[in-house]
């Protein structure tokens, strides 16, 4: 498993859509295994293959405790197919925004649609922080940050902070 560089705002790959997932097969599987290492290493609980550079429509999500076993889940090809009326309020955070967090109003329940690791069409109905985190990722997919969700005065100051600290970081070293 390779521990793949994270794409940090303002990269204008976080606003592209993704693209569906053609074929789910070892290459795809061994891509999730390196989704799930960078996730664990950040040390994150979600990831869109979107935020290490590449255009799919799949994530990565694992809730699990320090102290419980990892219980990894990959979502390829997600498609939200009911979302409840009631709203929930959770802190979020996001691997791509390092060191900022707000809170966000989302749908407190969604189901979602999906096909697992196996290419096997899977579906969730999940509420808590497992919707928050399923909406927040499927958000990435969509060239949606979660500062989207926020005023636009928070959303402008933030991004203003990641343009100015992108400008005074080194430029990143070609390899290969």
């Amino acid at each position: 498993m390779t521990i793949r560089p994270l794409v940090l705002l303002p990269d204008p790959i976080l606003r592209e859509t993704s693209n569906p997932v053609e074929r789910v097969d070892d290459q795809l599987r061994k891509f999730a295994d390196d989704m799930l290492e960078t996730m664990y290493d950040a040390p994150g609980i979600g990831l869109a293959a979107i935020q290490i550079g590449e255009p799919l429509r799949m994530l990565v999500i694992d809730l699990a405790d320090k102290d419980e076993a990892p219980a990894p889940l990959v979502v390829i090809n997600p498609e939200i197919v009911a979302r409840s009326s009631a709203l929930n309020v959770h802190e979020e955070g996001c691997l791509s925004i390092p060191d900022y967090y707000a809170e966000v109003e989302r749908p407190a329940e969604v189901t979602v649609n999906f096909l697992d690791r196996d290419g096997k069409a899977q579906s969730i109905k999940a509420d808590g922080l497992l919707a928050t985190c399923l909406q927040h990722e499927i958000d990435h997919l969509n060239g949606v940050l979660f500062i989207d969700h926020l005023s636009k005065l928070k959303r402008d100051m933030v991004v203003r902070k990641f343009k100015k600290l992108a400008k005074d970081r080194p430029p990143a070293q070609m390899v290969g």
